[in-house]
This record gives C-alpha cells, sequence and structure tokens, in this order.
C-alpha cells in the first residue's frame, strides 16, 4: 500500500471485499485503515514543522555566511531545497490521508510529481555529498577537489535533471480514480484515490525505480564512509571521536530511515503479483501496518537532514548563534562588562 492508500470513510461495520487479491475471502482492513487515518496526519504535521524550521535556518545560514562556491556548501543548500520541496507534498498527503482526494487531477498530478522530485533529489545530494566528503579525506589533491565551480555547478544541474526525469511518471500516469472498494456510495459521494489507474506495470517500476535508489545511494554511502573511517582512524591521525560518532550515525539514520519504507513497498509489490503468501489477507495486513510505520519513518528524514550533516558542526552552531543574536538584539539588553566571558569580538566563543 502506497500513499495512495484507502480511506475510512465507510460505515465500521462494512466489509470490504478485496476480491481481486483475495479470492478465497472478504479482507477487512478497517482497523489498519484507521490506523493511518490517525496516527499518520499527526506524524506529517510534526515533521514539517520541524523540517521548514530547520532547512529554512540552513538557507539562510548559508546565504548569509558560507561562500557558496564551495561543493560542500552548494550540496548542503540543494539538499536543503531538496527537502523542502519534500516537505510541501506532506500537508497534501496528511489531508489525503482523512479525506480522500478532493483537489482534481490536475493537483494530483502536479503534487505527486513535486513530492517524488524532493525524493530522488534529496537522495542523491545526500549521495552526491558523501561522494565529496570522501574525495576530501581520501583523495584530497585531485582534479574533482581543484576545479570546485565548474563541478559544483554541474554536479547540481545533473542531479536535478536526474530526479526531474525520475518524477516523470508519478506526473503522467497518477491520476484521480475511484475507490475500486467503495461500492455502495453514489457517485458524488465516492472516495477518491490519487493512484495509478490500472497501470499496474508504472506502479511496479515506480517501487522498484524507488528500491533503486535507495540499494544504489546505501552502498555508495556506506563504502564511502567505511574508507573514510579507515582513514580518520589510522593511528597517525588526530580525529576527534565525535567525528567518528558523527558519521557512524549518517549511515545508521540514513538506512534505518529508508531501509524499512524500501523493504515495505517491495513486498507490497509482491501482492500486485499475487505472489502466496503475500497475498494472503493477514499477511497484507502486516505489511500495510508496516508501510505506515516506515513510511512515518522514512519522511522523517528530512527533518532530521539539518541536525545530521549541519547542526552537529560547530561552524554551523556558531553561525546560526551570531544570526540569532542579531535578530533579537534589538528587543534584549545588550550584554554587559562582565558577560565578555562568553563573547569576544562580539561573537560567541564556542563552547565545544
Amino acid at each position: 500500500m502506497d500513499l495512495q492508500t484507502v480511506t475510512p470513510k465507510q460505515n465500521e461495520n462494512s466489509t470490504y471485499d478485496y476480491n481481486d487479491d483475495y479470492p478465497d475471502e472478504a479482507c477487512n482492513k478497517m482497523n489498519v485503515i484507521q490506523f493511518g487515518t490517525i496516527v499518520s496526519p499527526i506524524i506529517f504535521t510534526i515533521v514539517v514543522m520541524f523540517s521548514c524550521v530547520g532547512n529554512i535556518l540552513v538557507l539562510c545560514v548559508l546565504v548569509k555566511y558560507e561562500n557558496l562556491r564551495s561543493l560542500t556548501n552548494t550540496f548542503l543548500l540543494n539538499l536543503a531545497i531538496s527537502d523542502l520541496i519534500f516537505t510541501v507534498g506532506l500537508p497534501f498527503w496528511a489531508y489525503y490521508y482523512v479525506n480522500g482526494w478532493t483537489l482534481g487531477d490536475h493537483a494530483c498530478k502536479a503534487v505527486n510529481y513535486v513530492f517524488y522530485t524532493g525524493y530522488y533529489s534529496s537522495i542523491i545530494f545526500m549521495t552526491v555529498l558523501t561522494i565529496h566528503r570522501y574525495v576530501a579525506v581520501v583523495h584530497p589533491l585531485s582534479v574533482v577537489m581543484s576545479r570546485k565551480s565548474i563541478h559544483c555547478y554541474a554536479t547540481s544541474i545533473v542531479v536535478w535533471i536526474i530526479s526531474l526525469s525520475a518524477a516523470i511518471p508519478q506526473a503522467m500516469f497518477k491520476t484521480v480514480v475511484r475507490n475500486p472498494i467503495d461500492t455502495q456510495s453514489e457517485a458524488s459521494d465516492v472516495i477518491k484515490l490519487c493512484d495509478f489507474d490500472g497501470q499496474i506495470h508504472w506502479k511496479l517500476w515506480s517501487t522498484y525505480l524507488q528500491n533503486g535508489f535507495f540499494i544504489v545511494a546505501f552502498l555508495i554511502i556506506a563504502f564511502c564512509y567505511t574508507v573514510i573511517l579507515t582513514r580518520l582512524l589510522r593511528p597517525t591521525s588526530h580525529t576527534r571521536k565525535k567525528t567518528v560518532h558523527l558519521i557512524f550515525f549518517i549511515v545508521l539514520f540514513f538506512f534505518l530511515g529508508w531501509g524499512p519504507f524500501n523493504v515495505a513497498i517491495f513486498l507490497d509489490s509482491l501482492i500486485s503479483w499475487g505472489i502466496s503468501p503475500f497475498n494472503e489477507c493477514e499477511v497484507s495486513k502486516s505489511i500495510d501496518y508496516l508501510m505506515y510505520v516506515s513510511q512515518m519513518v522514512a519522511y522523517s528524514h528530512c527533518c532530521l537532514n539539518p541536525v545530521v550533516y549541519v547542526f552537529m558542526g560547530i561552524k554551523f552552531r556558531n553561525h546560526l548563534k551570531k544570526m540569532l543574536w542579531t535578530l533579537c538584539k534589538n528587543n534584549v539588553e545588550p550584554p554587559n562588562r562582565n558577560s565578555r566571558i562568553i563573547y569576544s569580538n562580539g561573537e560567541e566563543i564556542s563552547m565545544y
């Protein structure tokens, strides 16, 4: 079950007849649907708030204090933009879980296209940022590091082209359709879905494309950070434990965030193939629960990126404190001489 899930505008005593997938029994998924309808909008609302605040702060700090000609800052800027684009779709999905799709066919295509563009670009920019760190540590004198402006602009353009292209099937083949399990409602009251209208091969293509992006990204990220750790943990290296911990958490959060979700959508695709026992009712319910939970965890990654990639850096924290102090200094009393232990020449000394 994808984001294009059914909604609970049914009588609680009604029984859903999934004859296509479950020929021998009626499969009642009311509890599964109610779980997604209640929990998902709450989680998505929280994610939207934290993602908007975190990524907007990242953009403000990068534009105001950092050199955007460097590869790292350019990729961080694009990653924040990708996460914000991804976040734009979450309020629509929160509404969708509760009410079905009531916004029309053009909005269905547009929201899916924008959402999946943000999804693919976010994963690719995380991967590209990892490759850049790998090159900076393992091959610091390579040509990739010496021609920064050309590579940062060219790479960013290529990433956006790939992301926009990968999201095209979402815009071309998703449309407003009638909920196939809602056979009793009048035409004016029927629940509408934003889904692939009978295009099962495009739905499977979308699933396996997401799986492919995740597998390739995870393998690259795991390899790069393994090599980086090997280099940093040499006896001659003066690496701090905090750096090692940061690298560990980057890989861990990426895998725990997107891994279960990609497993869930892959298992869901096996139902479409009619493979036993995945097309059995109870197994399908378990996959649906896994889909809901893993989806909420995976989509929370857009608000974790600013924390993992930027906020944990001392330099960024100092810039953030400076920016917030600048914004608030007109509303608070300036520090007196006795507070100069913390401040030197107008800037806060890092306490880390």
